[in-house]
């Protein structure tokens, strides 16, 4: 099984709003997304990453546009997944199933772009997404412009895979294949229904723990950002409880990347082991 992440875009802020005692330098982060490629359930995705449909599209809302204007995220054309997936000799056609971690903009965007895919998601959070008004939704970061109108006839939810139990520091979760190589586990703070995905057949078990935290000295160091980044949470009371998680599956040999940290991984596209 291959795993890549590529780089879709770059967004600047300053360093003591992603890690507490920062400083106002400006940090550049990634917005990663990955590609997969399993044996038997063929190429699919993690999440888009930013997309011209949010970023730079017509006939985006009046919030999607203030969102783009506060935020400023720069698209790095040669890593948007089109050309990421030319690389491999795929098409978007040849997709057939995009893992959503959870539905903020920079993480489903581009879900648009593949007609043929089967969307992995929380159900539960879809179906409370679906409850909401178009204003809560937004409060929560959520812009259902940007889900295919299918999004729904589309879904296969969590709650319909079978369940790995965690064990010695392993988390454990939804057995997204049926073969323990790619577990769904449950990451709460960040966004309602947020995922992280563990990869069991690495060299060292690897879990991409999405957007736990945006850097790993924030969880290594225990310098979670305080306001106003707690603004932004979910539930900013579970990220503590989430990263000690983390940290226990580090002290076991594990390895966790973020979305967002700027430092590159071998899982990079263009590393060693990209």
């Amino acid at each position: 099984m291959k795993i890549v992440f590529a780089n879709s875009a770059w967004v600047s802020a300053a360093e003591r709003l992603i890690l507490r005692g920062g400083s106002w330098t400006s940090v550049r982060l990634r917005v990663r997304y990955g590609l997969i490629i399993h044996p038997r359930a063929g190429p699919m995705l993690i999440d888009t990453g930013y997309t011209p449909q949010a970023i730079s599209g017509d006939g985006r809302s009046a919030a999607l546009r203030l969102y783009g204007a506060v935020l400023k995220p720069r698209l790095n054309a040669a890593e948007q997944p089109l050309p990421v997936l030319a690389r491999f000799g795929l098409t978007p056609q040849d997709v057939r199933t995009v893992i959503v971690t959870h539905f903020h903009a920079d993480h489903m965007s581009g879900l648009s772009l593949f007609p043929n895919a089967r969307f992995i998601a929380s159900d539960a959070a879809w179906s409370r997404l679906k409850a909401r008004t178009a204003w809560q939704n937004l409060r929560h970061g959520v812009f259902t412009e940007l889900f295919p109108a299918d999004f729904e006839d589309r879904l296969d939810g969590l709650s319909t895979k079978a369940r790995i139990a965690p064990r010695g520091g392993i988390p454990g979760g939804a057995d997204l294949f049926g073969d323990g190589s790619v577990v769904a586990v449950d990451l709460p703070g960040h966004a309602d229904g947020q995922f992280g995905l563990l990869f069991t057949e690495t060299e060292r078990p690897l879990l991409y723990a999405v957007d736990v935290q945006w850097l790993l000295a924030a969880l290594v160091e225990k310098r979670t950002p305080g306001f106003p980044a707690s603004l932004l949470a979910e539930d900013f009371a579970a990220i503590e409880p989430t990263s000690d998680g983390l940290r226990r599956f580090l002290a076991v040999g594990g390895e966790v990347m973020f979305c967002h940290d700027p430092q590159p991984t071998p899982y990079d596209l263009g590393s060693e082991g990209g």
